[in-house]
């Protein structure tokens, strides 16, 4: 993550942010034709709600990832036609939610985020959810720009790749964010032992 603003202060400069400050030879530069600078983000380098892409919600409603903020969430990327490694993702994500003490799991919220923007449309995902039975008061399902799909997913260190049928080839991780949304801890592989993701989950809702 620091590494992607360094980049990106570094090509706003290359590309003429210092003349923003230009002023007449010899004289000082009495106010900055620049706008304020912004509040000072309150998540660390490390976070992924430093993100400004807006994904878009099975109600059809845009938010910042920044919105799940606050609790830890345990996050998955899926698409909802696939028919494999998916629904295990999901019934594992059940596994840990199900594991966890009622007063903690009340705490902790869930995000499902789509690889396929194409068909997993607010409506599919809709269906998705109610097909799961994906509690609305703590599961979030998301889709995205394809662009903010791909940098999400490699922030992840998840790969993904989609054939010619719209079928999508994918790592399968479920990785466990703090409150801040910074990345402690991630679950490799499909049906998994649950034991350490679930004792994380109850150090972070206990902070």
């Amino acid at each position: 993550m620091k590494l992607r603003l360094l980049i990106l202060f570094a090509a706003l400069a290359a590309t003429g942010l210092a003349g923003c400050a230009s002023h007449l030879p010899g004289r000082a530069a009495k106010t900055s034709c620049c706008a304020k600078a912004e509040p000072p983000t309150p998540f660390t380098d490390k976070s992924l709600y430093q993100l400004d892409s807006l994904w878009t919600t099975d109600e059809n409603r845009q938010i910042k990832l920044s919105e799940l903020s606050g609790r830890p969430q345990i996050v998955a990327m899926f698409f909802a036609n696939c028919q494999i490694a998916c629904p295990i993702i999901v019934n594992d994500m059940k596994r840990i939610e199900a594991a966890l003490p009622a007063d903690v799991r009340a705490r902790v919220g869930v995000a499902l985020v789509s690889f396929d923007g194409k068909r997993d449309t607010p409506a599919a995902l809709a269906d998705y959810r109610h097909t799961r039975h994906l509690p609305a008061e703590r599961w979030t399902l998301l889709r995205g720009r394809p662009d903010d799909v791909l940098e999400l997913a490699a922030l992840l260190g998840i790969k993904y790749k989609e054939d010619a049928r719209g079928q999508f080839a994918h790592s399968n991780v479920i990785t466990i964010l703090n409150a801040q949304g910074e990345i402690v801890h991630q679950q490799i592989g499909l049906n998994q032992d649950i034991h350490e993701t679930v004792r994380l989950i109850q150090q972070l809702a206990a902070k």
